[in-house]
């Protein structure tokens, strides 16, 4: 899919600034916008950011809420693939950092070489990544209970979103985030993250192996409900081979909101520490 506009002028800008680039990947039940106090922090720090769509996002939360089938056929795959066109016309290797299912995507973006440092937070899991907790699956269960969601775009209701996301928030906040950021998300990379393991073809498959993937850090909420500690964990132990730099941190108290709530600073401190500490800077 072709660049959007928007997305066109941010790449021409991180090109005209001669400042690293950094790519921000969003997941599931948000958009691209939830984004925005990240992006003024780390250009704050002197790094060039983008925050591309997904394919066919909708450009604000009420439009998507009211056209949920706006994002019904993308894939973890087709997502990916506008990521990596984005990236192949910036003039530098960027720094890559996602959430939660764009915490996978970054890991596939990484492991094939697209990425000079990355940063997955709350990552969704990909095929060799074994742990499905309870807590996991019954947020999955959203979109899994009907074969049809498969084609859907799936949305959420508050009592979902409070259980998924804003577990560890005050109820006050957890209202807030629900109405500014809450929007329907692909069925279609539910169904692919829940049975990676059961297709050998799955688009949800990260090269854990690749030796120029740059270095990366793993994020985990200690509270997270959607990715908890079992599958973050899980994940950055299939990275032992791995030559370049891996790490994995635990946010205490947090659940998978840590990037929108209140605390979102400690959290985009945490990644820009690990990537001042490895140099990830041209």
């Amino acid at each position: 899919m072709a660049l959007t506009q928007r997305e066109q002028q941010e790449v021409e800008a991180a090109n005209a600034s001669g400042r690293t680039p950094v790519v921000f990947v969003h997941g599931l039940w948000l958009l691209a916008g939830s984004w925005k106090p990240w992006r003024e922090h780390f250009e704050k720090q002197g790094y060039a950011t983008l925050a591309p769509d997904w394919p066919d996002d909708p450009p604000s939360v009420e439009e998507a809420r009211a056209h949920p089938e706006a994002v019904a056929g993308q894939s973890l795959g087709s997502v990916t693939a506008h990521f990596e066109e984005v990236i192949g016309q910036l003039r530098q290797k960027p720094i890559v950092i996602g959430h939660s299912t764009g915490g996978l995507i970054t890991q596939i973006l990484a492991g094939r070489g697209l990425a000079a440092g990355a940063a997955a937070i709350d990552p969704g899991p990909f095929r060799g990544v074994l742990p499905l907790p309870y807590s996991s699956l019954k947020v999955a269960s959203i979109g899994l209970r009907d074969p049809r969601n498969r084609h859907r775009g799936v949305p959420l209701t508050y009592e979902q979103f409070r259980y998924g996301f804003a577990n560890a928030l005050p109820e006050e906040e957890a209202k807030v985030l629900y109405e500014r950021e809450a929007v329907p998300a692909p069925g279609m990379a539910l169904f692919q993250m829940a049975f990676a393991n059961l297709n050998p073809r799955t688009e949800a498959h990260v090269d854990t192996r690749r030796s120029d993937r740059g270095p990366l850090l793993v994020v985990s909420g200690e509270r997270d409900h959607t990715v908890p500690w079992a599958i973050a964990h899980a994940s950055y132990g299939r990275y032992k081979h791995n030559p370049n730099p891996t790490r994995l941190v635990k946010i205490p108290g947090r659940g998978h909101s840590l990037t929108i709530d209140h605390g979102w600073q400690e959290v985009a401190d945490t990644v820009l520490r690990f990537l001042d500490e490895n140099a990830v800077r041209h």
